[in-house]
């Protein structure tokens, strides 16, 4: 049996839609669930196995992409959620009653990624959400329980579903934090 990633790339990566405009997100309660209305695509939707992101149960990995905030809005149960960790640079917004994380928010606007808002597309009923690209913070899911001895199967199996595997951040994004540390430095214009 190969290693499960994700449940929404264990079949393989389901291509997205560029001219996908946006849908709902909802949190996983039976009832009064919250509801998250996003109107734009995502983007660089990637499979992170850090510990701070929210995974479905039995996952390896999470499935994140980010949309810009002001394209983001809570529209049902907003009195549901509570931030998950209030000293993390990313403010993940998680519902009290299921636990899932709706959207994770950066309010210092000093950071690099200040205006995206972070998301789970599996969360959503609709389809077209761009697809995963990559695999970030690959080793960290050791320190969420993983066995190190399977590293290697976990490699071949993110290799073969088409995602690049990383220890951080894709490239592009590691160039977009670095840019935006040169120009708050005076290096860069």
């Amino acid at each position: 049996m190969s290693v499960s990633i994700h449940p929404a790339v264990d079949s393989g990566v389901k291509s997205g839609n560029k001219d996908f405009a946006g849908g709902k997100l909802h949190c996983h309660c039976r009832d009064q669930r919250v509801e998250i209305t996003v109107k734009s695509q995502s983007a660089h939707n990637h499979v992170c196995g850090c510990t701070q992101c929210w995974k479905p149960e039995g996952a390896l990995f999470s499935q994140v992409a980010v949309v810009p905030r002001d394209s983001l809005a809570v529209t049902a149960n907003g009195n549901k959620l509570k931030v998950v960790d209030a000293s993390a640079a990313i403010q993940r917004q998680a519902c009290k009653a299921c636990g899932v994380h709706m959207y994770g928010r950066i309010e210092n606007e000093k950071h690099p990624f200040f205006g995206l808002d972070f998301i789970h597309t599996e969360l959503s009923d609709e389809e077209g959400w761009c697809e995963p690209e990559f695999a970030a913070f690959v080793s960290s899911i050791i320190e969420s329980g993983a066995d190190p001895a399977g590293m290697d199967e976990v490699r071949k199996r993110l290799k073969t579903l088409g995602l690049e595997r990383y220890d951080c951040l894709s490239p592009p994004l590691m160039d977009a934090i670095a840019t935006h540390t040169a120009k708050a430095a005076g290096v860069r214009r």
